[in-house]
């Protein structure tokens, strides 16, 4: 009961936190732009707590699943002072843009925060090279430092990690600085194969997300599937277990046993194969300074935006499908999950990221939908029609209540 508990308070204070956020957003520069702002909410459903300022309601609702700032002459146009209708098309753009730049220059500056503090920053010299790869075989050492990779600098892992994802196995030129002297070797990376089965697991080994065109799918596996077999021998809803077994070298054709409902389904799979170029080499800390840390942190927040912005496009691309999507109570499951406050901050950013980008979408019932008509009205130097503005606003909300809906019983699914 204690942990249930908990669990609520940590998805409540998430939930409710990033959408006050986003609605102050939109608020604060509604006020700025002497928008009149009606109410300001957070949550849905009755209200369980209000007070009326000079203008403005406030609000707090029994369902901490959204939040909305009602402005006047937002829903229907108005020809009153302070209406959002008759405000500039610049300032109704600000207005509808702040909430999801609030949310994404939170998760911005809490994600860097989190990185520069944690100490990982790692350096171009090298602590240990791995016995049997690349590196060793060139003639590379501990100790020595890499100046550069096929003539680009190489400062930390960071500039490691995009030379090396980019060589597709060819040889590199690698210069090296060994007692104040700079070598220069020619290295052609190790290849490791991997086993690729486009299956991504959670914590007790069932199926969250398959890959399309995958060897999973060909074979008819399904997203919810529980695996309970590996070559025939029983994995108790361990992932790590499942992942060990499938990765053997011993058997190229992996049988999985898997629970799909009552039923149990036995699926032969042969998977592909992907490879990976490796040096053979770790990399020492980098000198904990101020500066370093910033460094780390920048660099680490760019991935962490990158990974966001493909996340999106491979939706859009179909190399992700919907099934592969996570509602909030997906997401308040893996809420409940962290563990420790830094985890919990983190997971915070990555939802903030992740709700403001989503907003962003030029899809009717979004943020991005609004500022869309907005460009349309500036284009067309007038309006659309009040009555088909809100047609497409109510089109735009019926597929999001049906996809929510769709996500929703996906996630419950994943979880039970």
């Amino acid at each position: 009961m204690i942990t249930f508990i908990i669990s609520a308070v940590k998805i409540i204070i998430l939930l409710g936190f990033l959408i006050l956020i986003h609605e102050l957003g939109h608020f604060t520069v509604a006020k700025l732009c002497k928008v009149k702002v009606n109410e300001f909410a957070i949550g849905f459903g009755p209200t369980i707590w209000k007070k009326q300022g000079k203008e403005t309601k406030y609000a707090l609702r029994l369902i901490p699943l959204g939040g909305f700032v009602s402005m006047e002459g937002e829903e229907e146009r108005s020809e009153d002072s302070g209406s959002f209708s008759k405000a500039s098309i610049p300032k109704r753009i600000a207005i509808v843009v702040a909430g999801a730049t609030v949310n994404i220059i939170f998760a911005i500056v809490v994600y860097f925060t989190l990185t520069a503090t944690s100490g990982t920053y790692l350096s171009n010299e090298i602590e240990n090279v791995v016995e049997g790869y690349a590196a060793e075989g060139a003639g590379i050492i501990d100790g020595d430092k890499i100046i550069k990779i096929n003539d680009k600098k190489i400062s930390s892992k960071y500039d490691l990690d995009k030379v090396m994802d980019k060589i597709d196995g060819k040889e590199l030129k690698v210069e090296i600085q060994r007692n104040e002297e700079n070598l220069e070797y020619t290295v052609k990376p190790t290849e490791v194969k991997n086993k690729v089965t486009g299956i991504y697991l959670n914590e007790e080994g069932k199926i969250v997300a398959i890959d399309k065109e995958s060897p999973a799918e060909k074979q008819g596996i399904k997203t919810n599937d529980q695996i309970i077999k590996v070559n025939g021998e029983e994995v108790n809803k361990d992932t790590n277990k499942i992942i060990e077994l499938v990765n053997s070298k011993e058997q190229e054709t992996i049988k999985l046993t898997l629970k799909r409902g009552k039923e149990e389904l036995e699926i032969e799979l042969t998977p592909n194969y992907e490879s990976s170029y490796y040096l053979g080499i770790s990399l020492k800390r980098a000198e904990d300074t101020f500066l370093n840390r910033c460094i780390n942190g920048a660099l680490e927040t760019k991935t962490f935006l990158i990974s966001i912005i493909d996340n999106l496009k491979q939706l859009f691309t179909g190399n992700v499908g919907v099934d592969q999507m996570m509602g909030p109570v997906g997401i308040s499951e893996v809420v409940a999950k962290t563990n420790g406050i830094r985890e919990f901050i983190s997971m915070m950013a990555l939802i903030s990221l992740s709700l403001g980008v989503t907003n962003l979408l030029p899809i009717p019932a979004l943020d991005g939908g609004k500022i869309l008509i907005l460009l349309i009205e500036l284009i067309r130097r007038k309006p659309l029609d009040e009555k088909t503005e809100i047609n497409i606003q109510l089109i735009g909300f019926s597929i999001l209540i049906a996809l929510s809906l769709y996500v929703t019983y996906n996630d419950i699914l994943r979880i039970f």
